[in-house]
């Protein structure tokens, strides 16, 4: 997986939402596919993509490279920008 860069981790932290979104960086490191907590997969720009809700706003949006066995955290604090 790869890093969540300083600014995030800070905006997480300060929102209440880091302890929701490392649950959910778990379960997706676990199993990407997992259907609790829900995921969507994406479509149009995002095709291939999948994104899951961190709250009402947040979302955590990734990639699977499968036979490479990586999970690319593309956004984890904005929306579909």
């Amino acid at each position: 997986m790869t890093k969540m860069t300083g600014p995030v981790r800070l905006k997480l932290r300060t929102s209440g939402l880091k302890s929701k979104a490392q649950l959910i960086l778990n379960i997706v490191k676990e199993n990407p596919y997992q259907n609790l907590p829900p995921y969507e997969k994406l479509v149009g720009d995002l095709n291939g993509t999948y994104s899951r809700r961190i709250n009402i706003q947040r979302r955590l949006v990734y990639q699977v490279y499968e036979n490479e066995h990586i999970i690319k955290v593309l956004r984890l604090w904005t929306h579909y920008e």
